[in-house]
């Protein structure tokens, strides 16, 4: 399943670390070079609306699409999520909601989180975690300040490795707000501590970036502005003064930049802040602010508004100054339209710094194996959704299959039809409190299709000797009826299962599904995903012991199965023994169908007999097979015999925490699956996604 990259997420390690001006840089490239771009947030604080980066980059690049189009959740409802553990949940959403925007874009940016009130590792964990279920490389953006050359490099070295254990795709790492002065000897530094990395990039840090304009502070504080000029709010806040001294001192402390903070009755403090600004003997002043909502006396306020030339805006606030201080304080600066000096700096910083034109162009060119079990299960539930398909569950009355009926139905994957008792249907239905107004309900001992299915049943089966008055009682079993109708085309797939025994749930398939031609049995695969990748295996719950033949079939039916669910198939016929190294009756059977494999499929990729680390481990696999364009790579096990496959399968599951989905049936001409007894809802779904993606199919998965 390799995917071509259209996406690119961003994120940084902790607060204040200048992510917006990477952003910036990101944005300004984009949408120069791509039609549509969208913008994606997982998640905001409020709403998009309120989110200052959306609201930035929409003003500035006029976005094709809605503030609501381009965020996953609200930081409240991800935080409801988190408590309950939901995290699959909260993951979904953020994916589909991003897969909404990507199907309309030609390039989705994404931004990770603001770091605001939550653990600085836990956060970071979730923007990789949500990165990996989006399929976008990742650059993180460190916070160099105040950290010196051996710490920065220390850091770029444990996050490289971190991401590579959470098997995430880096395309760059960014440094930045770096002492000036020590740039190159921190790039010199990172580059020799990680030889052969992923690109770094270092930025110094831009002291006036870091100070807010007098506007910030303005719309912070809830100002009032009684004098001065406007534009002069976007000047910048290099210190702030407080008017406590008599003027004489006071006037001594102003250095450039001062934003004044003084009681609004301080006459001489106003007088004398204005006076300074306009004597070449003393600094720029940025501002002043009154507080305690006091004006000042009708004198001042005519001399501020006859001082028509004056710049300096004068503030009005209500609170008093130490509370007004301590506000003006803890103002962050932030990028704003109305500071085009601000962003045109970030810009010319960026391009001196980074090569964003590269990484967009590495971005494009980078593919990807990589696919998350969360991943995999959202195609799974879109291809479903392409073609709707009509899916029978015969174990009407069992709670499980029920709620994930109702999840089916609420998602629209397909459409539904529960056989059972109607009154006990409904009455369970009712008892648990379930939404399944849509779902067809049909009583086998009562339906109008038992005559017609009876004698269908009767004229396959007749030869077996069984009687007309038999396949009318037969046809009343659940599974017998349901697999009659996929057969006669009443509904398009069968699952079930999850109460019934596997040999209830297929026999009536293999009295009148049949296999499909050329295909002698019928196995099944599971699909195991795992942290960064989907692997097929088969056939870990029908077949005992198969043939030299019965493996052949299994292994191409396998390679199908595989295909159609978007996994490039690179069988592996598993053994004990690697190539010609081993003898004896059971290397020889794998080798033996590997032969058949390779005669009736030549273009299909396999390999056998090759023992299970030789196929899943790159370096094993030079040492054991070199030159195989299996080893290392397989996609597609298939184990000797149901105990080898069975037990490899759990072991896999319990050891990695995989996503195990299946078994999935193959070598039927119709879709019909069989659910494991201890399936939970999750897992029914995904099999109810599986046979209807199978019967888009016509119900041929060879």
């Amino acid at each position: 399943m390799t995917k071509v990259s259209n996406s690119l997420y961003i994120t940084s390690l902790e607060g204040r670390s200048g992510k917006t001006l990477v952003a910036l840089a990101f944005m300004e490239q984009l949408s120069g070079r791509i039609e549509r771009v969208g913008l994606f947030r997982p998640v905001v604080s409020r709403d998009a609306r309120s989110d200052t980066l959306v609201n930035l980059m929409m003003e500035l690049y006029s976005l094709p699409f809605s503030h609501d189009e381009m965020y996953g959740v609200t930081m409240a409802d991800a935080k409801v999520l988190l408590d309950a553990g939901a995290y699959e949940e909260l993951y979904t959403r953020i994916l589909e909601r991003y897969k909404s925007l990507e199907s309309r874009s030609d390039f989705v940016f994404c931004v990770g989180s603001d770091y605001s009130g939550v653990s600085a590792a836990l956060e970071f964990d979730f923007n990789v975690e949500a990165a990996r279920n989006l399929g976008s490389p990742l650059i993180p953006v460190i916070n160099g300040r105040g950290k010196d050359q051996d710490r920065l490099v220390n850091t770029v070295r444990a996050l490289t490795e971190s991401l590579e254990e959470k098997k995430c795709d880096v395309l760059a790492v960014i440094v930045n707000r770096v002492d000036p002065d020590r740039r190159e000897s921190v790039m010199d530094s990172v580059k020799k501590g990680l030889p052969g990395a992923k690109p770094v990039y270092v930025i110094p840090e831009e002291p006036f970036m870091q100070k807010p304009t007098v506007r910030e502070v303005a719309q912070a504080l809830g100002a009032e502005l009684i004098g001065g000029d406007a534009e002069w709010l976007e000047g910048e806040v290099g210190n702030v003064k407080i008017g406590a001294m008599e003027l004489p001192n006071f006037l001594d402390h102003l250095e450039e930049g001062s934003l004044v903070i003084a009681p609004g009755d301080r006459s001489d403090i106003i007088v004398g802040t204005l006076a300074a600004e306009r004597s070449v003997n003393y600094p720029r002043v940025a501002g002043l602010v009154l507080t305690g909502s006091l004006k000042p006396a009708p004198q001042v306020a005519r001399l501020i508004e006859g001082l028509k030339t004056s710049p300096v805006p004068v503030l009005s606030v209500k609170t008093e100054t130490f509370d007004t201080a301590m506000q003006v304080d803890s103002v962050q600066p932030s990028f704003t339209t109305q500071n085009r000096r601000k962003i045109a700096s970030a810009l010319r910083l960026a391009e001196t710094c980074l090569d964003v034109p590269g990484m967009l162009e590495l971005a494009a060119i980078t593919h990807s194996e990589r696919i998350t079990p969360l991943m995999f299960q959202y195609e799974l539930v879109r291809r479903a959704k392409q073609m709707r398909r009509h899916i029978v569950l015969p174990e009407g009355v069992e709670e499980r299959i029920l709620r994930a009926a109702e999840i089916v139905l609420l998602r629209d994957i397909c459409d539904i039809t529960l056989l059972g008792n109607e009154e006990q249907v409904r009455g369970k239905i009712a008892a648990l409190g379930l939404s399944l107004d849509r779902a067809r309900i049909v009583d086998p001992q009562t339906s109008e299709m038992l005559p017609t299915f009876a004698d269908a049943y009767y004229e396959a089966r007749k030869q077996k000797g069984i009687s007309r008055d038999m396949a009318l009682d037969i046809m009343t079993d659940v599974s017998y009826f349901g697999t009659m109708m996929v057969h006669l085309g009443r509904a398009d797939g069968m699952v079930s299962g999850s109460i019934h025994t596997t040999a209830h749930t297929i026999r009536p398939s293999l009295e009148f599904v049949k296999t499909k031609p050329g295909i002698s049995i019928v196995s099944s695969v599971s699909f195991m995903c795992l942290a960064d990748r989907v692997l097929v295996y088969g056939d870990c719950a029908i077949v005992p012991d198969p043939t030299v033949e019965q493996l052949a079939d299994i292994a191409i039916s396998s390679a199908t199965t595989a295909a159609t669910f978007g996994i490039e198939p690179r069988v592996a016929m598993l053994s004990y023994s690697t190539g010609e190294s081993g003898t004896g009756p059971d290397v020889d059977r794998v080798r033996q169908a590997t032969r058949i494999v390779r005669e009736r499929c030549p273009d299909l990729k396999v390999e056998g007999p090759i023992q299970y680390d030789a196929a899943i481990d790159a370096t094993v696999a030079k040492l054991k097979l070199p030159g195989s364009e299996v080893a290392g790579s397989a996609t597609v096990f298939i184990f000797p015999d149901l105990n080898a496959g069975n037990n490899a399968y759990k072991a896999v599951q319990r050891a990695t925490n995989a996503v195990a989905i299946g078994p999935v049936l193959q070598g039927l001409n119709k879709p019909v699956n069989d659910l494991s007894r201890g399936a939970l809802v999750p897992d029914i779904v995904n099999n109810i996604a599986i046979t209807a993606i199978q019967a888009q199919t016509d119900g041929v998965m060879q």
